[in-house]
């Protein structure tokens, strides 16, 4: 079965076609729009819904001819029903629901933190179930136990911001431009590591919760109290850097070592960041789990993690998405609450 993968939750349109038969993923297009939001500071929901509209049907004629497909041949339409801006989300549910109502074709709402939960099973190597998930990204930072398709226990989260929103406010009190996060880590690599000890919020706390709101405070007072020349941001990124990825190796391997899983996946923006990446690893390394990735491409919002998600919940629970979702979206969608 033909696949085609929407996502318009944020300020990403991403599009893909996905071939069930053996195939996989045939082609996939993303368009940022992160050119059109830096003059804000921030994503302006009204513009990124606006956009979308203008950027989806070209990207997905771009990425039929890509595939060498017609859309004849869809078998289904997948989207993201949730969660994420309410007007972004229905773009994408719109189109979805019209294309399939056309086609006579199933319309298949997906949770957009599944599709990031999954991504890594679109890569070279992918794991097998059952693994522990680190969800992090701009919105979320979560710890998951996956047993399969919609089998998903939560097993921590943070208390306030996450982790790509600490980056990104960080940033800001840096004075770099948006998106802070990519920024400050391309800042941190001329740093010196240890120039200023941040704390490391609940890194012994015994549980499997986070917290990055008090990172943030510190590094807002050590600002304000120094004269912030360019080795001094770099420093202070590094360290801030440093911070965040120590306490999310720790409590990973915290999580491993409580579920007695020997399998991690990594999911979301925030799990391209390379110091993250090498930290894990090591800690595997150490610890005797094995740690996956999607590609750095997927890491963003794209069609491809959402047309996966629909293309594996077609393979396990056949009888219950043939029938066309239900026209709607959920800006707020617990990850647990699938079925």
């Amino acid at each position: 079965m033909l696949i085609l993968g929407i996502e318009t939750s944020c300020d990403e349109t991403g599009v893909a076609l996905y071939d069930t038969a053996g195939a996989g993923l045939l082609a996939h297009a993303v368009h940022s729009q992160v050119a059109m939001h830096e003059a804000y500071g921030g994503v302006v929901p009204e513009l990124a819904s606006r956009d979308h509209i203008r950027r989806l049907i070209p990207l997905a004629r771009g990425v039929f001819g890509q595939a060498g497909r017609e859309i004849e041949q869809l078998g289904a339409v997948a989207y993201t029903e949730g969660p994420g801006l309410a007007g972004a989300l229905l773009v994408g549910t719109s189109f979805a629901h019209a294309l399939a109502l056309v086609l006579d074709v199933p319309a298949i709402g997906i949770h957009h933190l599944e599709g990031h939960l999954l991504s890594p099973l679109l890569s070279q190597h992918p794991p097998a179930f059952p693994f522990v998930a680190l969800l992090v990204s701009g919105g979320h930072t979560q710890l998951m136990r996956v047993d399969g398709i919609a089998r998903y226990a939560l097993l921590g989260e943070t208390q306030d911001d996450a982790a790509g929103e600490a980056f990104d406010k960080t940033a800001t009190l840096l004075g770099l431009s948006y998106p802070g996060g990519p920024a400050l880590a391309r800042l941190a690599e001329s740093g010196i590591p240890g120039r200023h000890r941040l704390p490391r919020p609940m890194i012994a706390s015994g549980d499997l919760e986070f917290s990055f709101s008090g990172l943030k405070t510190a590094v807002m007072l050590l600002v304000r109290a120094a004269d912030p020349d360019p080795q001094f941001r770099a420093d202070v990124a590094r360290s801030f850097q440093d911070a965040i990825v120590e306490v999310l190796a720790a409590k990973c391997a915290q999580a491993m070592e409580a579920t007695g899983l020997t399998r991690l996946v990594v999911a979301g923006g925030v799990g391209a960041n390379h110091a993250l990446r090498a930290r894990l690893d090591a800690q595997g390394a150490r610890s005797g789990f094995d740690v996956y990735y999607p590609e750095p491409e997927l890491c963003t919002d794209n069609g491809a993690m959402i047309a996966l998600a629909a293309a594996l919940r077609l393979q396990q629970q056949d009888r219950q998405v043939r029938k066309r979702s239900a026209f709607g979206v959920r800006p707020r969608w617990d990850l647990e609450t699938l079925t």
